[in-house]
């Protein structure tokens, strides 16, 4: 009998792995681990799914916004009760015109509706006022953040934003006390550079989901990134007023030059080889935990070919699920032969499980 799926909270989020926890921890259950290292968390919720489900998490992303979501949920020692006085109140504030409103507000063409970004000045702006330890401060910027995310004129990130008014963008916002994960395991997060990270974690599995970039040879490299992607969510938990840039008023350090991730690149080596298909063998290669599950995309840059011969050179392949979006149908295991052939097939996401 397959795991039971526990909820999950998260943002609308273009690598979300929600449609495949029911696989993750299938495979994750059948090699039996204590500690997991989810080591691309984005909005956390594979390791929420695994610390209900009883594993020791290490959740680490770069992104501020994963480490204050990881915090939120899986390090609060208080339950939710605890924070309910500081939600109302923060909900209970008159709107306020500042940073928020001044840029991601007014007409169409924009995030969010005035009434909405009124608000969030007023809320976030209070969260650096009052004295908040850090279990109540990461409640209330990821409370914060959702429900900006439940009130947005987007298609489910930030690099552009609709030329009509969402419906949902009428709506006024409102603060929630996340469903926080009672501690049962002492976990952690961090927020760090994978490859300064992977060789010092000592876990029995390793969950990877890298943000690869597109196969696409037609895709020019000034294309946005996943950083560029989330921009505003990095903003209201810095909450550093920085520069901005371009149409979508994007934070200057996610241009492409300064944010890019090794993952996302689509160039060649001088040996013909592409760059992110040495990332991925050096992320697999470093990692010590004895398995691994590797999260990969038909639309990724490394070919099939290339990542079958990367896994066997790293380890034993045990396993590989695959999931076709396009016809959502969840298939078993595929032998290698067959997972290269239908990985040429688009909108196909695959699993690997791999024994070092």
């Amino acid at each position: 009998m397959p795991p039971a799926i526990p909820p999950t909270e998260g943002i609308k989020y273009a690598g979300s792995k929600l449609k495949l926890l029911p696989h993750i921890l299938e495979l994750t259950a059948k090699v039996e681990p204590k500690t997991i290292f989810d080591g691309f968390s984005g909005t956390t919720r594979v390791s929420q799914a695994f610390a209900q489900h009883g594993y020791r998490v290490i959740a680490n992303d770069i992104a501020v916004w994963s480490k204050v979501f990881g915090d939120c949920y899986l390090l609060s020692p208080h339950p939710r009760e605890h924070y309910q006085d500081l939600i109302d109140h923060l909900n209970s504030l008159p709107g306020k015109q500042g940073w928020f409103t001044e840029h991601y507000a007014g007409d169409i063409k924009k995030p969010w509706q005035r009434h909405n970004t009124l608000k969030l000045d007023a809320i976030r702006e209070q969260i650096d006022n009052l004295i908040l330890n850090q279990h109540e401060k990461a409640v209330a910027l990821t409370s914060l953040i959702l429900a900006m995310d439940e009130v947005d004129s987007t298609i489910g990130h930030y690099a552009s934003y609709l030329n009509e008014w969402s419906p949902r963008s009428y709506r006024e916002m409102k603060l929630r006390v996340p469903k926080l994960i009672p501690k049962t395991r002492e976990h952690e997060v961090r927020n760090s550079d994978i490859f300064d990270l992977v060789s010092s974690i000592d876990a029995d599995l390793a969950y990877y989901d890298p943000p690869y970039g597109s196969n696409n040879d037609k895709m020019p490299p000034s294309r946005v990134r996943y950083a560029a992607y989330y921009h505003i969510w990095t903003s209201i938990c810095l909450f550093d007023r920085p520069t901005l840039f371009g149409k979508a008023n994007r934070r200057a350090d996610t241009s492409d030059v300064l944010s890019a991730s090794v993952f996302e690149e689509f160039r060649r080596n001088d040996d013909g080889r592409f760059i992110v298909v040495e990332a991925i063998e050096r992320l697999l290669r470093q990692t010590k935990a004895k398995h691994i599950i590797l999260s990969y995309s038909s639309g990724g840059r490394a070919t099939a070919e290339e990542l079958n011969e990367v896994i066997s050179s790293a380890g034993k392949l045990i396993e590989v699920v695959e999931v076709d979006y396009k016809r959502n149908v969840m298939g078993g295991m595929r032998w290698t032969h067959e997972w290269v052939r239908e990985a040429h097939e688009p909108n196909r996401e695959f699993l690997f499980l791999i024994e070092k």
